[in-house]
C-alpha cells in the first residue's frame, strides 16, 4: 500500500479523502469533470436509481474514470444508502423491497445475517463496494415517534442497546460475506434528539449520552464485527464536547472513537450539505472534519469538490501537523480499498 501512496501526488491523496453524490436523474458521467480535475476518489449513489443493469453499467463507466491521470489508477468506493424501508436508495428489477430495520431486528439471526448477505449480493452485483449502513443508533421506545431522523423512519433494529448490537453484527456479517463493506452510523448516536440534522439545527443537541454509555455499544459491536467504516453524526453531545458538532469534534472522533473504542478504520461524514453543518464554510467543513480525525468527507453536491479540495491542500501546505493527518487519512481509504479487493499491492 505504501507503494501505492507514494505515487499519487499531493492532489490525487486530497482526492482519496472526497465521496461526491450522483444523482439517478444524471448522467453517468455527470461526474467525470471532477474525477478528472478534483481526482476525487469516491462517489455514492443518491436518490432515484432504477434497475440493477442500469446501475452496474454506470458502475463500470465511473470505474473506467479511475485513471492514472484522475486517481493514480486507485478504483472508487462506489457506496450507496441500502438500509431497508423508508432509506432503500436503488431499487427496481435487481433489488428486493427491502423490509425496515426495525422488522429486521425482530428476524432470528441467521435470518439476518442472510438478509445481509442478499443485500449485499445485490450491491455487489450493481458495482457498488460499501454500503452505508447498517444503523447503530438505538431509539428509546419513548421517542420512537418524536425522534426524526431514526425512529420516525424505523430505521433503528430495536430499542435497547443489546438488540441494536446484536443486529449490526449480523447485518456487518451478512454483507462481507457478499463482498461488500459495512458503514456504522451514526456515531455516537442519533437516537436521543428530536430534530434532523439534515434539515434543522433545532432539537439537534444530545444532553445525556457519555464516553462509558451503553448506547456506544452497538458501534463497537460493529466495528468488531468487522465493519469497514464508522459514519459521523452532525449531532452535538453536551457532555462529551459542548462546543463541536460531532463531525467536527476531535474528542469524539479521535479521544472516543479512535482511543477509547480502539477505532483504527476509516471514519466518513454524514452529508456535508445538511442544514445542521451550514455554519461553516464549504472549503472549512472538510479542513475541520480531517484536523478532527476524519477521513471521507461526503458531499451529495458534486459542485463541492474544488472548494473542499482546495482548503485541503491548501491546509496541509501551510500546517506540518495537519498535512500528516492528510497522510494518515488517505492510507486508511487506501487500506479498506485494499480490503475490498480493489487495490491490489
Amino acid at each position: 500500500m505504501q507503494r501505492v501512496y507514494d505515487r499519487l501526488s499531493p492532489a490525487q491523496r486530497v482526492g482519496q479523502l472526497l465521496m461526491i453524490g450522483l444523482d439517478g436523474t444524471s448522467a453517468a458521467s455527470a461526474d467525470d469533470a471532477q474525477i478528472a480535475r478534483q481526482h476525487v476518489g469516491n462517489v455514492i449513489y443518491l436518490g432515484g436509481w432504477t434497475g440493477s443493469s442500469r446501475i452496474r453499467s454506470t458502475s463500470k463507466h465511473l470505474q473506467s474514470q479511475a485513471s492514472s491521470s484522475a486517481t493514480g489508477g486507485v478504483p472508487l468506493l462506489i457506496a450507496a444508502d441500502q438500509e431497508g424501508g423508508s432509506v432503500q436508495q436503488l431499487k427496481g428489477p435487481g433489488f428486493t423491497p427491502l423490509v425496515s430495520a426495525l422488522q429486521q431486528g425482530r428476524m432470528t439471526a441467521a435470518k439476518r445475517i442472510a438478509y445481509g448477505k442478499l443485500i449485499g449480493g445485490q450491491l455487489k452485483a450493481a458495482g457498488v463496494n460499501l454500503n452505508l449502513a447498517p444503523v447503530a443508533d438505538t431509539v428509546p421506545a419513548s421517542m420512537s415517534a418524536s425522534n426524526a431522523p431514526i425512529g420516525k423512519y424505523a430505521r433503528e433494529y430495536g430499542h435497547d442497546p443489546a438488540t441494536v448490537a446484536t443486529s449490526v453484527t449480523d447485518i456487518v456479517h451478512g454483507l462481507h460475506s457478499a463482498g461488500v463493506g459495512a458503514t456504522v452510523k451514526h456515531f455516537p448516536g442519533l437516537g436521543r434528539i428530536t430534530g434532523n440534522t439534515d434539515v434543522t439545527t433545532t432539537g439537534t443537541t444530545d444532553t445525556k449520552t457519555t464516553r462509558t454509555d451503553s448506547y456506544l455499544k452497538p458501534f463497537l459491536a460493529g466495528m468488531t464485527a468487522g465493519a469497514g467504516a464508522v459514519m459521523m453524526s452532525s449531532a452535538r453531545y453536551d457532555k462529551l464536547d459542548p462546543a463541536e458538532r460531532a463531525t467536527f469534534s476531535s474528542r469524539i472522533i479521535t479521544d472516543l472513537l479512535r482511543g477509547k473504542l480502539g477505532w483504527h478504520g476509516v471514519v466518513i461524514t454524514d452529508d456535508m450539505n445538511a442544514v445542521a453543518v451550514q455554519g461553516v464554510s464549504t472549503g472549512q467543513r472538510a479542513v475541520r472534519f480531517v484536523a478532527a480525525g476524519g477521513d471521507i468527507v461526503l458531499t451529495g453536491r458534486a459542485d463541492d469538490a474544488p472548494t473542499m479540495t482546495g482548503a485541503l491542500i491548501a491546509r496541509a501546505k501551510s500546517d506540518k501537523k495537519f498535512a500528516g493527518q492528510v497522510e494518515a487519512s488517505t492510507k486508511r481509504v487506501l487500506a479498506l480499498k485494499q480490503r475490498l479487493g480493489l487495490l491490489h499491492c
